[in-house]
């Protein structure tokens, strides 16, 4: 069943000046303990939004995308992050209701400021949706922004609770003139700098993210307006949501149903380990509901602009889109005859030991294996390669061509990746 056509009404609305506000703190690294680290880092314009690795290289790395390196000395990373950095596109769609791999963050008045998140009731109030709650989160976690403990007072705030490094961030960023300013220009509320806080610095990052990624001009598109997919796009989209039963899951119109769903891929990597787990494993969705019937399941990812961000999988197993759907054809051959080779891993050589550790333990890949949810079907080559040319029907033409992108410079001086 077609979808509906999206239209620049389906978006959250956002104000221009806190989008480019948004743009500069997105790149600029004093939003981490170390000051050596932006969101743009692994959310790079350069890679559709995300860094094309399988697990990220977070703090303490050094360049952009497969090209970086976990560093040297006593800056090296500790850990790789335990998770694929997932695509930012349509994030602001009005209809997006839960956020991350786990969907960990949700629109809720449990705790009295909106959100259902990580920070329970330590989440301040007046942030405006979801992708402004889920901006703060990043500048929190040890790997990926915060840093080690010692090494700032970001991350030595946050091992005391998780919201007492946001004002610290903050104000690093307000002191600078260019920023306060631009926050007194932007914000109706804010008469001087001083006023700023992190509720602001996430709304405009949400501001940024929810204008700066949005994508609803693809050959599939067009096709909801009248015009014809080429031949082998066509056939591949009547198999998508038909015979290889695709849209069961990527549903409506940001092919996704917003819903867990355990596909068995291979395991490796640290693991999002809970503080109990002995093993460097990741149970997804369990982890947050407590529910067994949740272990092993994984939120559903939207396919628009798929092709540009592998690659694909909660850890990024596979690196090409052949790869996954043949996955999905045979979840328990696939992940026997899977290989480290198709992750896309820098070489990490004190992280070795760890990287594959998790698959020696027959009794987690076992039950891992039972968590699987997708009966096997088969499609010929000629039908793989048709469901491929859908999956690049789904990418906009204007994908690569951003309305702000990467600013060459940001005030806080420090250099932008």
């Amino acid at each position: 069943m077609a979808q509906a056509q999206i239209t620049a009404e389906d978006y959250i609305p956002t104000d221009p000046a806190q989008a480019q506000l948004g743009q500069l703190l997105f790149y600029d690294k004093i939003l981490s303990g170390n000051q050596n680290i932006s969101c743009g880092t692994c959310h790079h314009h350069d890679h559709a939004g995300g860094d094309g690795l399988s697990l990220g290289i977070g703090e303490g790395g050094v360049g952009v995308g497969p090209d970086r390196t976990p560093g040297t000395g006593a800056d090296r990373i500790r850990k790789r992050i335990p998770r694929n950095a997932p695509a930012l596109w349509n994030l602001g769609h009005r209809d997006i209701r839960v956020l991350f791999h786990d969907g960990r963050l949700t629109g809720s008045d449990l705790y009295g400021n909106g959100f259902d998140s990580p920070a329970e009731e330590w989440l301040p109030k007046g942030l405006d949706n979801l992708l402004a709650a889920q901006s703060l989160f990043p500048m929190t976690a040890q790997f990926e922004m915060a840093g080690n403990p010692g090494e700032n007072e970001v991350t030595g705030a946050v091992h005391d609770r998780i919201d007492k490094g946001w004002p610290i961030i903050a104000k690093r960023v307000r002191i600078i003139p260019e920023y306060g300013q631009m926050f007194v220009d932007a914000f109706e509320h804010i008469d001087t700098p001083e006023d700023v806080t992190i509720v602001e610095i996430g709304n405009t990052l949400s501001a940024f993210i929810a204008s700066e990624w949005q994508s609803y001009d693809s050959p599939y598109d067009a096709w909801l307006a009248g015009t014809p997919l080429p031949e082998d796009a066509e056939r591949g989209r009547q198999l998508f949501f038909a015979t290889a039963r695709c849209a069961g899951c990527h549903a409506g119109d940001l092919f996704t149903d917003q819903s867990f769903h355990a596909l068995g891929l291979p395991a490796f990597g640290p693991g999002r380990t809970r503080r109990w787990d002995q093993v460097s494993r990741d149970v997804g969705r369990m982890a947050e509901t407590d529910q067994l019937e949740d272990a092993y399941k994984f939120r559903t990812p939207s396919l628009r602009n798929v092709a540009l961000t592998g690659p694909y999988g909660h850890n990024g197993a596979f690196s090409t889109l052949e790869e996954m759907i043949r996955h999905h054809m045979n979840p328990v051959r696939s992940y026997a005859d899977w290989t480290p080779a198709q992750a896309e891993l820098p070489e990490v050589p004190w992280l070795a030991k760890v990287d594959f550790a998790i698959a020696q333990d027959s009794r987690e890949m076992a039950r891992q294996a039972a968590a699987v949810e997708i009966e096997p079907f088969r499609l010929s080559d000629t039908e793989v390669a048709d469901l491929i040319a859908f999956l690049n029907a789904l990418t906009g033409a204007t994908a690569e061509d951003r309305p702000l992108g990467r600013p060459d410079t940001v005030p806080s001086g420090l250099p932008v990746d």
